[in-house]
């Protein structure tokens, strides 16, 4: 034998030894030899528990007649063992049949012990919920329109749903859902009919998720990034507002600049950039070296980029977030136009991932970051039509981008701002964060109507990402550090957005709204406190209506309660008018032709044995219906294993009934 092989088996003979510590070879033990198994809580266990006694050499010790006794090992739900937990071996078995534990829990153990032997330990075991009854809690309205959401924690995981008497069929919307707002939270849940047998088990629907773009993964990464620094530099000792200098920047005067040099922002070259255009709140600078490679801006596009960033863009975000901070005091938000970021992506990414049109970056407000430029600025992609340095952009192309980039990334600025440098807290988090500035870019096509070219323009991005988050929400997060859903993820960001604009401002006038929205960056809360305070409702409360409102709002034939509403949108009208109208003015075909939320499963709730999984604030849609004349249904809903979530989960089944 070769002296490795030899030499790894002595091992794991020691290993085996050296395990069984407490009960080494020659040593008298106990063994569970019919296991504990699944059973419903307070149940008794069945078949029986029994342990046996051995002897030294493992055999069953059939002399003995002595005492054996059981407890819980592991209580993964906190229960209490009941029946009788002591019995006399009868030729060295002890059987355990009255046996029940009270909590629901996945992975119980049992313990044996006895006199004069080693003990022995069960194999873990579920706890499951108990059956529900006609009464048990969760009971479900029967009246039309009639909303609410079931706490499983307080129900044993039922809903119930009382005979239909009406004389006609009718049907609930169900949306199970996570609703604590803690970032990345997720669980498998099932949703059992108890009627009939069980049938097969079905799954929600995975759906394929979209690759996630160059521009998203780039936010991403300095979200990310500038809450590490943020973090890492702790609180400014003051709200840094630099002194006014005697002017802002000159045009036709220079200056030098650092720059993320990869997608990582791991390196920051510099560039040295002339101002083009100084106008009343920006700055437009051009890096020197963008003329070779086919920079098309002349004069009157930069007089014009600058009056539309004074005059649309700066007054839009400014007035629905608040203020940028100053830090370098030069009066002004400087636009920096550099091939840097064209080459952030390579050519053949852009045709997988596409490109990176521009950003912000907190490290340029963070003192003492090696990296930064100690002053506020959004960086831009230059004109390169012949794609010299990645993808081509031709000059009327680059000033559409810069537009709808710069009001996104510009309530970023703001949000930075007024979250770290004037209130001390961390950076918003990354889905509220996002959600801001997609709303930004709703607000500033707004601004464009009625040229609904423009309009098409700043909507698109939206409305394409909110498609594909209705098309599968069950995958996609509403709460989340990650981003990792990609577009369907920014759709349901700004969609929540959006509906707490709709429900919990004043009217529905532009100012109201701006009065809630700044309220959201002007704070130290972030996050599902800081939907919570500007609403003045529990964050479960707002994210369990706005679950529901996505599929009811503008139910045909059904009128939706006013909490479940959108104000500005009706989806199901507004995706197909919106398609056909930027396709035909050539603005994009990227305006999904229609609303893609479909319910995963519709029919007899009785014989529903559903699986999926909660993503964190986001939900899965099932249509429960009732036939005339059928009788009570009860739904379990718990995790897969039929046991209780966790409460610090705050799980939701959200119901309605919609006919």
């Amino acid at each position: 034998m070769p002296k490795q092989l030899w030499w790894a088996g002595l091992s794991s003979i020691l290993a085996a030894g050296c395990s069984s510590a407490a009960a080494p070879p020659g040593t008298a033990r106990l063994a569970f030899t019919v296991q504990p198994s699944a059973t419903p809580a307070a149940a008794t266990m069945t078949p029986g528990v029994q342990v046996s006694a051995e002897d030294p050499r493992g055999n069953l010790d059939t002399a003995f007649t002595g005492s054996i006794t059981v407890r819980i090992g592991t209580n993964a739900g906190g229960g209490t063992l009941a029946g009788t937990a002591t019995a006399t071996a009868v030729r060295g078995v002890a059987t355990f049949g009255t046996l029940s534990i009270d909590k629901s829990g996945a992975g119980y153990t049992l313990a044996a012990s006895a006199t004069g032997f080693a003990g022995a330990t069960s194999t873990a075991f579920d706890i499951t919920l108990p059956p529900c009854t006609s009464t048990s809690g969760g009971q479900v309205s029967q009246t039309l329109a009639a909303f609410g959401a079931i706490d499983p924690t307080q129900t044993s995981g039922c809903a119930l749903f009382a005979a239909n008497a009406t004389g006609a069929a009718i049907s609930y919307l169900v949306v199970p859902q996570v609703t604590n707002g803690a970032p990345d939270d997720s669980a498998a849940f099932l949703v059992g009919g108890s009627v009939f047998a069980a049938p097969p088990v079905m799954a929600a629907v995975a759906g394929v998720a979209a690759p996630v773009r160059a521009q998203d993964q780039f936010d991403r990464t300095l979200r990310r990034a500038e809450r590490a620094l943020a973090l890492q530099a702790g609180p400014p000792a003051r709200a840094r507002v630099g002194p006014r200098l005697a002017a802002p920047p000159v045009a036709g005067t220079s200056r030098t600049f650092k720059v993320c040099g990869d997608a990582n922002c791991g390196s920051h070259p510099t560039v040295t950039a002339t101002a083009k255009k100084v106008g009343l709140h920006v700055a437009v600078y051009v890096d020197n070296t963008a003329a070779a490679t086919g920079d098309t801006l002349g004069t009157a596009d930069f007089d014009t980029l600058a009056a539309v960033f004074d005059t649309l863009l700066y007054p839009t975000d400014t007035a629905a977030f608040g203020r940028e901070s100053d830090i370098d005091g030069n009066g002004v938000v400087i636009v920096l136009m550099t091939g840097k970021v064209n080459s952030l992506v390579t050519s053949a990414q852009c045709t997988t991932t596409g490109f990176i049109a521009g950003f912000f970056y907190g490290g340029d407000l963070i003192s003492g970051f090696s990296g930064g430029n100690n002053g506020e600025i959004f960086y831009s992609i230059v004109p390169d039509p012949s794609g010299t340095l990645s993808c081509m952009h031709n000059a009327s192309q680059v000033k559409r981008l810069v537009s709808g980039t710069f009001i996104h990334e510009f309530q970023h600025m703001i949000s930075f701002n007024q979250h770290y440098l004037r209130h001390g807290s961390a950076p918003e988090d990354l889905w509220l964060n996002e959600g801001m500035s997609h709303y930004a870019e709703e607000l500033g096509g707004r601004r464009y109507l009625p040229d609904t070219t423009q309009y098409c323009y700043f909507l698109v991005g939206d409305l394409y990402n909110a498609g594909q988050y209705f098309g599968a929400p069950q995958n996609a997060f509403l709460v989340d550090t990650t981003g990792i859903g990609g577009l369907a993820n920014r759709g349901a960001y700004w969609l929540l957005v959006r509906f707490v604009v709709d429900q919990f401002a004043a009217d529905t006038s532009a100012a109201s709204a701006n009065v809630l929205t700044r309220s959201l960056d002007n704070t130290a809360l972030i996050g599902a406190a800081n939907i919570a305070a500007a609403t003045g409702s529990p964050f479960e409360t707002v994210v369990e209506h706005w679950a529901l409102a996505n599929y009811v709002s503008d139910l045909p034939g059904f009128t939706a309660p006013a909490a479940l509403r959108y104000v500005k949108w009706h989806f199901r009208a507004d995706y197909p008018t919106l398609h056909a109208a930027c396709l035909a003015r050539g603005a994009t075909g990227n305006v999904p032709a229609s609303y893609t939320l479909v319910p995963l499963v519709s029919g007899d709730a009785s014989a529903w044995n559903v699986t999926g999984t909660m993503r964190g604030g986001s939900g899965s849609y099932y249509v429960a219906q009732q036939a005339a004349g059928a009788q009570g249904v009860s739904l379990l809903f718990s995790t897969r294993s039929r046991t209780a979530f966790p409460a610090s989960l705050v799980p939701r089944l959200n119901v309605i009934r919609i006919q």
